[in-house]
């Protein structure tokens, strides 16, 4: 990339919590990681976004509304450049695909 051309990525997280919920999230996330998250926790507990996006998850966790694990990868006019979505919360995207799927947005 040259000295021209500069690029910024923003990372957002979603929750089907509550505002208080949310923040909950964030404090447990604090403790067991020693800090916060480096990234804003989105608060979705009419799941509008989450519904928007295809990624409710029908099956309750916990008694809970959570949504399939899922990475989007949106450039700035709105447009989903790149998608990862997995109904099994154990597979997650990988740093190495995301990083190229954000780069091929920063080449264009």
């Amino acid at each position: 990339m040259d000295d021209e051309t500069s690029w910024t990525t923003q990372i957002l997280a979603l929750s089907p919590d509550d505002i208080e919920g949310a923040g909950q999230m964030v404090d447990r996330v604090t403790e067991e990681a020693g800090g916060p998250p480096g990234f804003p926790l989105l608060a979705d507990p009419d799941l509008s976004v989450i519904n928007r996006y295809g990624v409710f998850n029908p099956e309750p966790f916990y008694g809970r509304p959570v949504p399939h694990p899922a990475v989007y990868v949106i450039d700035r006019s709105g447009t989903v450049r790149w998608k990862f979505l997995n109904t099994d919360a154990r597979i997650r995207a990988e740093n190495e695909n995301i990083l190229e799927a954000l780069a091929e947005v920063a080449n264009e």
